[in-house]
């Protein structure tokens, strides 16, 4: 991936992108974070050990995922919309991954096209313009 300094300037133009965004982090494919995090002022919903976990499962999963490419495609994003939060997370090259979380409310019907429009350099095979969906 690129320098450190770019990655982080990645991450605070995705967070800015609504007010609703919570994070925004880069884990690397052994479940480590290497960029990003919360929005200033806002605190984790989890502890330390917790977002540990949820980082390692998240690239044990993005591994998997791999698994039904040739079937399905490849996955650009994948969501799960908790009762607090919704969770996005965005495959990139080398199974890094880009973690979001953002309020409920927030609008996913337009939100991850937004940032896969921001992150295609860093993905393994960029795939032109997204859709963009349309109110």
């Amino acid at each position: 991936m690129d320098g450190v300094d770019e990655l982080e300037k990645m991450c605070q133009t995705v967070i800015q992108l609504d007010p609703k965004m919570r994070s925004a982090r880069l884990i690397n494919s052994r479940g480590n974070p290497t960029a990003g995090g919360m929005k200033e002022g806002l605190l984790s919903l989890e502890d330390q050990k917790q977002d540990e976990m949820m980082f390692m499962e998240l690239a044990l999963r993005v591994r998997m995922r791999h698994e039904f490419d040739k079937e399905f495609g490849e996955a650009h994003f994948s969501m799960s919309y908790r009762d607090k939060v919704t969770v996005t997370s965005f495959p990139l090259n080398d199974d890094d991954v880009l973690l979001l979380s953002c309020a409920k409310d927030v609008d996913f019907g337009k939100l991850p096209f937004e940032v896969l429009k921001i992150i295609e350099p860093l993905k393994k095979i960029p795939h032109g313009n997204f859709p963009t969906p349309t109110a």
